[in-house]
């Protein structure tokens, strides 16, 4: 190779091994994230054959996880985070002491001092940003309830972990390490001096955020598209995101992640934040998956075979002991049993913010070397085992509901979750709408003024709550999950109407749908001529794509308009009628 080029030769390696690795994976109906992470593993320094750069690569995830922040940002309203902090503050704060205990007590078993105890106890108690994201959009149970319950949980985790990250150097001295600076720290004074300039910086970016930017964020998206230009207006998507989390991180302290967060949620105030989010989702789920390719290059598969009994003692930790602390919290803030499983099971991992505590400990001579990479081996294993996690959960969580929970209801006036084993509506001769956007509510308002009984299939909570108010009957869920489909009794419906845009959801709807009932009447919504012979392929009956619709309609308007001119001896080209010179005004009807 003519010139040394380790960026391109790093992102060329993890993402094309990692497309390889991962159809592999999808093949053999394992996760994806299972490929991407031995991707990483294959061009890390402890196998044989190429090596990525290992200083670039993290750097490139960190933009993924910066991007994908920023997309749950968007659709994680401050009135969203507010709604959750009754569990989400305590619980994570409980869960965090309980599972830095267990961390605590394995260091002690082996050995370490108090400091090493405690930096290792805090790397086990923290899980993935990128994974939890992950687990919950791939079960489209993220704008759930229970979704915004495990994403208000993380968003209290990184801010202990940041306020750890600060504190560590100080306490490093009487912890028996020593300070950032290599000098021993000053004791109580400073610690009090850097939790208070922590709280101070934190609270001054999310007052900057909510006073200034919730304003200047969507005054800056409206007029970029106003000019028309959607380059310039992905690119002011892009520049914000990435520009609020670094300025987060150089000016106030805040980590890349919480900088991004905050910068999509002041970006949902903008009737263009669904845009938005469509514009930076492909750069996104490109840098997420070099963020787990970089986690694997990390881990050094010899660990468990030199280690195995503690780096047992470390998944039991993450996996078992995470688990039954956080399903314990939220069983008793009284939250169904469907809620406590998926909040355990999202959180049975660690990820990012472990690596980076686990760096500032051996840093500060607190964590010995064999922590990091107990830290590291339990990271790749426990995100290896959570698919399997939530396939238990899938599995036996409706057995476990069942045995918690004796009433649920599906039709009433108050916002409830989807269940995983949802009561079949009563209704009859019904037309069953999928989706009640702005496809969907044009469907049910006219439907509903010929009279037809509707029943309305939503996730989304503020549109359920207004469909309710209205006493129309709904189903908050997904239509994709079994469970919410089979609640609708398209059996004795008289029809299904797929108006969401997104046409792979759509396809497995319709297959679904098709599989419980030959003969329903199944309508679908597509955007181009793939997406029609798809929804044929998956069983609908009749597709409409919009594009052509509109086309049709703008074609009848003019030959109605030709027509309409052509009677009353109007010349549509010229606009003058006959006799009338090109120059001269046309007379005035009347």
């Amino acid at each position: 190779m003519p010139h040394h080029t380790p960026l391109i030769e790093t992102i060329v390696a993890g993402i094309g091994l990692a497309f390889l690795l991962g159809a592999l994976a999808n093949r053999l109906r394992l996760s994806p994230l299972v490929g991407y992470l031995i991707a990483g593993v294959l061009v890390g320094p402890h196998t044989p054959g190429f090596v990525a750069d290992q200083t670039l690569a993290p750097e490139l995830a960190e933009i993924g996880v910066i991007l994908l922040m920023f997309g749950v940002g968007l659709h994680f309203s401050l009135k969203d985070l507010m709604s959750v902090k009754a569990i989400a503050i305590p619980g994570a704060l409980v869960q965090i002491g309980f599972a830095t205990l267990l961390g605590m007590a394995l260091a002690w078993a082996m050995g370490w001092g108090l400091g090493a105890g405690i930096v290792f106890g805090l790397a086990l108690s923290v899980a993935s940003t990128v994974v939890l994201l992950r687990a919950l959009e791939e079960r489209r149970i993220l704008e759930t309830d229970r979704g915004r319950i495990a994403v208000g949980w993380l968003i209290v985790e990184d801010l202990a972990m940041v306020l750890a990250l600060v504190l560590l150097p100080a306490v490093a001295g009487l912890l028996g390490g020593k300070g950032a600076d290599g000098t021993t720290a000053q004791g109580a004074p400073a610690i009090l001096e850097a939790l208070a300039i922590t709280l101070a910086k934190v609270a001054g970016f999310v007052a900057l955020m909510l006073v200034v930017g919730r304003r200047l964020v969507p005054w800056i998206l409206h007029h970029i598209a106003h000019t028309g230009s959607r380059e310039l207006f992905r690119l002011s998507v892009l520049a914000i995101a990435l520009g609020v989390a670094y300025g987060a991180a150089s000016l106030f302290g805040v980590s890349f992640a919480l900088g991004a967060f905050f910068a999509g949620m002041v970006m949902s105030e903008s009737d263009l934040s669904q845009q938005a989010a469509a514009e930076a989702m492909p750069l996104r789920d490109a840098f997420a998956v070099l963020f787990f390719v970089s986690v694997g290059m990390l881990f050094d598969p010899m660990i468990v075979l030199h280690d195995p009994l503690p780096m047992l003692a470390v998944l039991l930790i993450i996996l078992v002991g995470k688990s039954i602390a956080a399903l314990l919290i939220v069983r008793a803030f009284k939250h169904p049993m469907g809620t406590a499983l998926t909040i355990s099971a999202s959180l049975a991992q660690i990820g990012e913010f472990s690596f980076i505590l686990a760096s500032l400990g051996l840093s500060l001579g607190l964590l010995p070397k064999e922590g990091q990479d107990l830290i590291l081996a339990g990271a790749i294993l426990s995100i290896l085992a959570n698919p399997l996690i939530f396939v238990a959960v899938d599995r036996f969580g409706p057995r476990l509901e069942r045995r918690a929970t004796t009433t649920a209801t599906v039709e009433v006036p108050t916002p409830a979750e989807p269940e995983d084993d949802l009561p079949m509506t009563t209704q009859t001769d019904h037309a069953v709408i999928v989706g009640h956007g702005r496809v969907g509510s044009v469907i049910s308002e006219a439907l509903r003024e010929d009279g037809w009984p509707i029943l309305v299939i939503e996730d989304r909570r503020e549109v359920v709550e207004a469909l309710r108010e209205r006493n129309i009957a709904v189903i908050r869920g997904n239509a994709a999950a079994p469970p919410v489909l089979a609640a609708a009794n398209l059996a004795a419906a008289r029809c299904l109407f797929v108006a969401i845009p997104d046409a792979f959801e759509a396809g497995q709807i319709v297959q679904q749908a098709r599989a419980q009932r030959a003969d329903l009447e199944i309508l679908a919504r597509a955007h181009s001529d793939a997406e029609i012979e798809h929804l044929r392929a998956c069983g609908a009956t009749a597709t409409v794509m919009g594009e052509r619709e509109i086309g049709l309609g703008m074609v009848a308007r003019a030959k109605e308009t030709a027509a309409a001119s052509a009677k009353a001896g109007v010349s549509p080209a010229s606009g003058s009628t006959p006799g009338t010179d090109a120059g001269e005004a046309p007379a005035l009807p009347g």
